[in-house]
């Protein structure tokens, strides 16, 4: 686990621009679980961290002197040069947000990266469909609670995992057919068991360990699942054991990871259809914000301990 003296806050030089950049004063910063991945020096889908070097991350914020035509200043936009008050960020790197009513950091969120990984990953990956059983872990999460909802809104029962009463209520509250409380005295892989009496047909998996074991053991012939992310083991000393995993085997499971950048270009139809959901009017967007720049640390360690409830995020 990261500790606090794994970072520092340091002022960065300030520099004119060069033509085609724009200055950006952040307003939101992003907090997220595959930020833990770049802090290790391994090959991966996208490079390391940098010692003594700013982070990244999504972010939003508004222009505040441009030297490009197409981003005035007072345009707001969105951007991965989070970590940071103000930003220097060449034009290809920014995406105007939409002039649309909702809240700026909504697109950081639910109809952000967030919500593709939760669409692309449901609807793409694991071809969930009307009729399934969705069993979903992190459930109170960012992308875990839009899983939920999109699965609801496209006919299918879900299994939801939360940890504690408060989130399991929550998650019960966004239409998740039955809820797991991982942190109960129950066995997660019987909990399962017990919710799911027919079995499961997707597995969305943002846990990893016993989450996914537990899946493996209640999963229908044919299962698909999803690997977005394994929060139990980015931290882990050894890797975990998966009693089940000859089940692959007899239920001809297939398990396919994926990145939200694999979808990139199909970005209008997760805009259509995400925007369908958002305008029916019982889609529930929560956050857990966490003021000041100097907070981000506390933040993001927060991720592995389960303080958030939806999307975290640090307010400037």
């Amino acid at each position: 686990m990261p500790v606090m003296t794994d970072f520092d806050l340091r002022d960065l030089p300030q520099r004119e621009l060069a033509d085609g950049e724009v200055r950006i004063a952040n307003r939101w910063l992003s907090v997220d679980p595959y930020m833990r991945g770049r802090m290790n020096d391994v090959k991966s889908y996208v490079p390391p961290f940098q010692l003594d070097a700013p982070m990244d991350g999504g972010a939003v914020g508004e222009v505040i002197e441009s030297k490009a035509a197409d981003l005035p200043v007072g345009t707001r936009v969105q951007h991965m040069a989070g970590w940071r008050d103000e930003a220097i960020v060449p034009a290809k790197g920014v995406n105007k947000l939409p002039d649309i009513d909702l809240p700026e950091q909504a697109f950081l969120g639910a109809l952000g990266l967030t919500g593709m990984t939760a669409w692309f990953g449901l609807l793409a990956v694991a071809e969930a469909k009307a009729g399934d059983t969705v069993f979903v872990s992190a459930a109170a999460g960012a992308v875990g609670s839009v899983v939920v909802q999109i699965a609801k809104a496209k006919g299918m029962t879900v299994i939801g995992s939360a940890g504690g009463a408060e989130k399991v209520e929550w998650v019960r509250s966004l239409g998740a057919d039955h809820v797991i409380d991982y942190k109960g005295d129950v066995p997660l892989v019987k909990a399962l068991g017990a919710a799911a009496l027919d079995g499961i047909d997707v597995y969305f998996d943002n846990v990893g360990g016993d989450h996914l074991d537990a899946a493996l053991a209640h999963a229908n012939q044919g299962a698909r699942f999803a690997i977005c992310g394994m929060i139990d083991g980015y931290n882990a000393s050894q890797p975990t054991s998966l009693r089940y995993l000859m089940r692959v085997i007899a239920a001809r499971i297939r398990i396919q990871g994926f990145i939200v950048s694999d979808f990139m270009g199909r970005i209008a139809e997760f805009q259509q259809g995400m925007g369908e959901i958002v305008a029916g009017g019982n889609f529930q967007r929560e956050e857990t914000v966490v003021e000041g720049l100097e907070n981000m640390p506390d933040a993001f360690l927060g991720l592995f301990s389960g303080q958030n409830k939806g999307k975290m995020l640090v307010k400037l």
